[in-house]
């Protein structure tokens, strides 16, 4: 898409995300604040990014690495990064002047396809707001079955997808991927 770009997140887009997460949660109570936010990039930075679009803020993406199965507390700030071969999608907020442009799926797969050049097995995220029929068109599963955190409330639903590797190897070919569920 001509004036679209996506890059890693600086230290000058806080206060875009700030405000966005904020119009984007806050009236179903699902906000986080700066300090969780800051927290789960700090947890990851390789994996936080910002949408450019048509010379202006877009949105953004927060994801890093949990267990499978597990997601935060909105509640709580993350203490440190927890390495597995999980990568969990934690935050999608598109500005309101790009919406319906399929941007969110652009930052989906510029996701996926930092998860698989890091090795990532799998990609994970909770959906709000009745999201997950979106989610499940890009390939999620929904895990109803999980238990979630208090402060995403009783609508979400933990979903995960695998991360299908290009196999180079034929030996490999039966390790590639990984089985969800």
């Amino acid at each position: 898409m001509t004036g679209t770009r996506i890059r890693l997140l600086r230290e000058e887009d806080w206060d875009e995300v700030v405000m966005l997460e904020e119009r984007a949660y806050a009236a179903s109570g699902l906000s986080e604040g700066e300090t969780a936010l800051r927290s789960r990039h700090r947890a990851s930075p390789s994996t936080c990014f910002v949408l450019e679009h048509a010379g202006g803020f877009g949105g953004y993406l927060l994801a890093l690495p949990y267990p499978l199965f597990r997601c935060p507390d909105l509640s709580l700030a993350e203490e440190r990064a927890v390495p597995g071969s999980n990568l969990h999608l934690h935050d999608l907020v598109i500005a309101e002047r790009a919406r319906g442009r399929g941007l969110a799926g652009l930052m989906q797969q510029h996701l996926e396809e930092t998860g698989r050049a890091a090795r990532y097995r799998t990609l994970s995220l909770v959906a709000v707001h009745g999201s997950q029929v979106l989610w499940t068109t890009l390939g999620y599963r929904a895990r109803p079955e999980i238990g979630l955190p208090a402060s995403y409330g009783a609508e979400a639903v933990y979903m995960a997808k695998p991360l299908e590797h290009a196999v180079t190897d034929p030996a490999l070919e039966s390790s590639s991927g990984a089985e969800v569920g």
